[in-house]
């Protein structure tokens, strides 16, 4: 004879719901599992990681040479500390404050004169409706940006040198006297007009891959309401072109002590130090030629906290605007 029993609701419910499903394990795992599973990518990351390491970390050490009386033969063990005596004698020094000067008028009309200029040639070449055309320009601007400053130095020289074609035309006009090259005054407007030359075709490269984000229907759409080409740039391209723009000026306010080292050593002999004298032909002569590294890396280091205030600045300032900042 078989009796029934009623199971509990507990043991329905859990037949109902068939059997309790295994905890999973954390797909995450440990580092090393990590690392392992994602080798063939940090095995890509290694050479990048290795330059840096190399080339721009390691050589940091070497900023201790500002607190000490370095000599070359006695190596940095060997060499005493003196403390902050390297910067007291930077800053009483006034070529620094030259060189300093200099740096900053050039920087800051690189940045608003020179920053912009990628920007509208991106603008300008995008407008064009010849395809042909285009490359065609593109090709022609790129190639300054390949040439080495001992060649755009050569270059202008000739074309605007005492000797060159334009002091040629104007003599012929009867305005003589005209060298453009070895002027004082504009020199650092000269040192700016360089780099647009040089750089701005190859600056284009980055707008021009944020210009073929945009999607064609944003300009169609604008199109069919009816506005005109400059229209469709001030609200459709620009406003793309805002946070590749927003990163690179951080960037290059980073920087904005470093303005040209070969380019203005290779014209300080025609204008003269007092006006082409910046902060790394400065730390050149006193540390290379004139053998006072403790000086030279003062300067040098200084140099670099600057510029990281700077970045860390702008990129608060930037996130406080609506940016996104690098970091």
């Amino acid at each position: 004879m078989s009796v029934n029993i009623a199971a509990r609701p507990e043991t329905r419910a859990k037949r109902a719901s068939g059997p309790s499903p295994a905890p999973q394990r954390d797909r995450r795992g440990t580092l090393r599992q990590r690392i392992w599973r994602e080798r063939w990518t940090y095995t890509f990351i290694v050479p990048g990681a290795l330059f840096f390491l190399v080339f721009a970390y390691a050589p940091m050490a070497g900023n201790v040479v500002a607190f000490q009386q370095y000599s070359p033969f006695r190596g940095f063990a060997g060499s005493p500390f003196i403390g902050f005596a390297n910067f007291t004698v930077l800053f009483q020094d006034p070529a620094i404050l030259q060189a300093l000067e200099n740096t900053l008028v050039i920087a800051v009309l690189q940045l608003v004169f020179a920053f912009p200029a990628p920007i509208a040639l991106a603008l300008l070449l995008n407008s064009l409706i010849s395809d042909r055309l285009k490359r065609m320009v593109q090709t022609v601007v790129y190639l300054p940006y390949f040439l080495s400053w001992v060649i755009v130095i050569s270059v202008w020289q000739q074309v605007l040198g005492g000797g060159g074609l334009i002091a040629g035309l104007l003599d012929g006009w009867g305005a003589s006297g005209f060298d453009a090259m070895t002027n004082a005054d504009t020199f650092k407007l000269l040192v700016v007009a360089q780099n647009i030359w040089k750089d701005s075709g190859w600056g284009t490269i980055i707008f021009f891959a944020a210009i073929a984000g945009i999607p064609n229907e944003r300009y169609e759409a604008a199109a069919i309401d009816g506005a005109t080409p400059w229209q469709r740039t001030w609200h459709i391209t620009l406003p793309a072109l805002v946070p590749v723009a927003t990163l690179l000026l951080i960037l290059n306010i980073g920087s904005i002590l470093t303005v040209g080292f070969e380019q203005l050593l290779l014209q300080q002999p025609m204008v003269g130090a007092e006006a082409s004298e910046v902060l790394d032909t400065f730390v050149y002569f006193r540390g290379v030629l004139g053998g006072q590294w403790g000086i030279a890396t003062a300067a040098g280091l200084l140099k670099g906290v600057i510029g990281t205030i700077l970045v860390l600045s702008a990129n608060r300032v930037a996130k406080r605007l609506g940016g996104e900042g690098i970091f």
